[in-house]
């Protein structure tokens, strides 16, 4: 009976166990069995994203497109062509000398570059003499002297008696030990020119007597000139150089302190390489009193320009070079000479004339060809003692050094 009891308990629980693990089997098959389905429904769906991306972004909606940009730099607006000429340096005349009989009388101009700026006076000596007088009105300097006096330097030539005085200006600046400076200094030679007279009497000269002829060069003192124009024939040119082809523009005159009326021309020009007017090679474009004969010889544009003023004369010489020079170096050396002459009495005569050669022929600076017709041949046949060449004023002028370059050759 005991025995009984003890089986039909054992067969209980053994039935209760197997119970229990047949619905923990069946458990874990339905919990693997759910794990499993997603993947299959996976493979069903492949559009489907397992981490859910997809799905976020959906709920998020359709993103806009993007329009941010990096910025650009604003442009700089362009400058329009400015009509610009370099502006060349003029010299200004801030020197005017006066030579009388015995003395010379100078004046200067305190603003002495022409830049605005008055310079102290005491910078300004005329050889080693400071200025003896001030005119605060005009702001000049004036400077007054024996002709031996100042530091002159005497000069003895055939004809004339030269006495050289020497202005200095002195920038102060240089004084005070800085490094900078706002001027340069400059020397600037002043010469008084008087005529060497000779007497052949045999009488004794008295210091005391002064020839006529002599008063009558002081008073009718002359200064000559020969200057390199700039293309407008407005100012003296700043620069010496020139390229072959250019046209070179030459403007002579004369200047008279008692303001006669005076009438200048070009008697004759010569170019050298040296400063010497006799010096081989040598090239005469003016000749015959007056006659450009260089656009006739070379069919250059070498020509006189027409007159505007009685007291000047402008001509043009197209550039050149001497073959055997290499540096290209020339000098102009020309007699200029004047005649008092005014509208009502001057009268064109071979002596005075400026002529030009061209198609049809020789034509006048003055307008009066007539007397240009002696240019092929000889122009004057008067004698020293001829009234006409005594009324005559001439001295020499010169030019230089022009430099006149090849193109493509020497430049920087």
């Amino acid at each position: 009976m005991a025995m009984g009891l003890r089986q039909a308990v054992f067969v209980l629980l053994l039935a209760l166990v197997v119970g229990v693990s047949d619905a923990q089997w069946q458990g874990r098959s339905m919990q693997r069995f759910a794990v499993q389905t997603p993947a299959r429904s996976d493979f069903a769906r492949p559009s489907q994203d397992i981490f859910g991306v997809q799905s976020k972004e959906l709920l998020m909606g359709p993103v806009a497109k993007l329009t941010w940009s990096f910025p650009t730099l604003p442009e700089e607006p362009q400058q329009p062509d400015v009509p610009f000429e370099l502006r060349h340096p003029v010299p200004p005349n801030s020197v005017v000398a006066q030579c009388a009989e015995s003395s010379v009388y100078v004046e200067v101009m305190k603003d002495f570059f022409g830049t605005g700026q008055s310079l102290k006076p005491t910078a300004f000596s005329l050889g080693g003499c400071t200025a003896t007088g001030e005119d605060p009105s005009t702001q000049v300097l004036i400077f007054e002297s024996e002709l031996h006096g100042c530091g002159s330097i005497p000069q003895v030539t055939e004809n004339q008696l030269i006495y050289t005085f020497t202005l200095t200006y002195t920038p102060q600046e240089a004084s005070y030990g800085g490094p900078i400076v706002r001027s340069s200094g400059a020397v600037i030679n002043i010469e008084c020119h008087y005529s060497r007279l000779h007497d052949v009497s045999s009488d004794t000269l008295m210091p005391t007597w002064m020839p006529y002829a002599s008063t009558k060069v002081v008073e009718e003192l002359l200064v000559f000139s020969l200057k390199l124009m700039t293309d407008d024939w407005r100012f003296e040119r700043p620069s010496n150089q020139y390229f072959l082809g250019d046209i070179i523009n030459f403007e002579a005159s004369v200047r008279s302190y008692n303001h006669v009326p005076l009438r200048v021309f070009v008697d004759g020009c010569v170019a050298t390489v040296v400063p010497d007017a006799s010096a081989v090679p040598r090239y005469s474009f003016i000749e015959n009193n007056g006659c450009m004969v260089d656009a006739k010889i070379t069919g250059s544009r070498s020509r006189f320009m027409t007159r505007t003023q009685g007291d000047k004369l402008q001509f043009q010489l197209e550039a050149f070079r001497f073959q055997q020079a290499d540096s290209g170096l020339i000098y102009i050396t020309c007699i200029v000479k004047a005649a008092t002459a005014t509208a009502s009495t001057y009268t064109p005569s071979p002596e005075q004339k400026a002529c030009s050669f061209s198609a049809n022929g020789w034509v006048s600076a003055d307008e009066f060809n007539q007397v240009c017709s002696c240019c092929d041949t000889t122009c004057s046949s008067r004698s020293g003692s001829d009234q006409l060449l005594k009324d005559l004023q001439w001295e020499r002028a010169s030019v230089g050094p022009i430099s006149v370059k090849e193109y493509g050759y020497g430049q920087n």
